[in-house]
């Protein structure tokens, strides 16, 4: 059983509701500053943070996801510590050092590629750099955010394979492409993830189907919650990397929780982004330590809230956004 958007009153969600907003270490999908909307339920304090592009029918399994975690039933966890991924924003090659040390004990970075403006040459030394700094032993993993063309990531990719890539997360944006580019990419050795063909998909399913991926990223919060998450995982049949949308440690615990309740992880899990925030909404956020994070759940301090609160007109935004999502559902 979960909890929905549909279930829980607009009145209990806003009762307890702070919408913060929080400066990022470095640019990240072209913010530097990050907001998101928290609240507290029967279970503890959960968040609802879809990107502000997105329309309510698409943020509405966000809000269902961000109910479910303050008011539903807990998963049983198999683990209490998740290995992850530190994650390397679009930066030159010379900020990879720094960026990296973020990241204590992470022996796997995933490197953002095919930034708009950018060139596959800052590419590859970008992914360069980072193999400087982990050494042959570790795992580079590169997200393209279905930036390229077939055509581009068969070039880039093969211009990428040298540095050993463990795979490249959603070179192509629609499931047709990642299967053509799967085929022609088969002597290069690098497997394929599908992201936002799965969390932004009407079928997330539909890429696994189709054999155009080699392995899924899986999100709680876009995909409606731990439950709805596991049910796409045993019904895909593939590996998953548990990954999250640089949420507050709040949606990271989320994240940590659905990995944590998985019977297998294969890879480490994009759960390791506080530490691309600058500020947290907890004393203690949920940065990497020793390479991976634990799977409790996150005590928030009111201080930070205040203390980083979003302006009036945000905070009406965001409950505004909150009634919309919560008007779909009923619909």
């Amino acid at each position: 059983m979960s909890y929905s958007a549909a279930e829980v009153s607009v009145t209990d969600i806003l009762a307890t509701a702070h919408v913060v907003d929080l400066p990022l270490n470095t640019r990240f999908r072209g913010l530097l500053r990050r907001e998101a909307l928290v609240f507290e339920g029967p279970r503890g304090w959960s968040e609802f943070s879809p990107f502000v592009e997105y329309e309510p029918a698409e943020a509405r399994t966000w809000l269902d996801a961000a109910i479910d975690f303050a008011y539903g039933p807990e998963p049983e966890l198999l683990r209490t510590e998740i290995p992850v991924n530190a994650t390397v924003p679009a930066v030159a090659a010379e900020a990879v050092p720094a960026v990296l040390a973020r990241f204590p004990g992470c022996t796997t970075a995933k490197v953002k590629v095919a930034e708009r403006g950018q060139t596959l040459a800052e590419d590859v030394a970008r992914v360069a750099a980072v193999r400087s700094v982990l050494g042959p032993a570790g795992n580079i993993r590169v997200d393209a955010n279905g930036g390229w063309s077939v055509a581009e990531a068969e070039l880039a990719l093969a211009a990428l394979a040298p540095y050993e890539l463990e795979y490249a997360e959603q070179p192509c944006a629609t499931v047709s492409e990642l299967s053509e580019l799967r085929t022609r990419i088969l002597g290069l050795g690098v497997r394929i993830a599908a992201d936002e063909s799965v969390r932004k998909a009407e079928d997330p399913l539909a890429v696994a189907r189709a054999g155009a991926a080699d392995l899924l990223v899986i999100k709680a919060q876009p995909l409606g919650g731990i439950a709805r998450a596991r049910d796409i995982v045993a019904a895909a049949g593939l590996p998953v990397v548990v990954s999250s949308a640089l949420d507050t440690s709040i949606g990271l615990s989320m994240g940590a929780r659905l990995a944590a309740s998985l019977p297998e992880i294969s890879f480490a899990c994009g759960l390791g982004t506080a530490a691309l925030l600058a500020a947290d909404v907890t004393d203690h956020p949920l940065l990497p330590r020793d390479g991976a994070i634990h799977t409790g759940r996150i005590a928030v301090n009111p201080d930070l809230l205040t203390r980083y609160a979003a302006a009036p007109e945000r905070r009406d935004w965001w409950f505004e956004r909150v009634r919309a999502c919560v008007a779909v559902a009923e619909q």
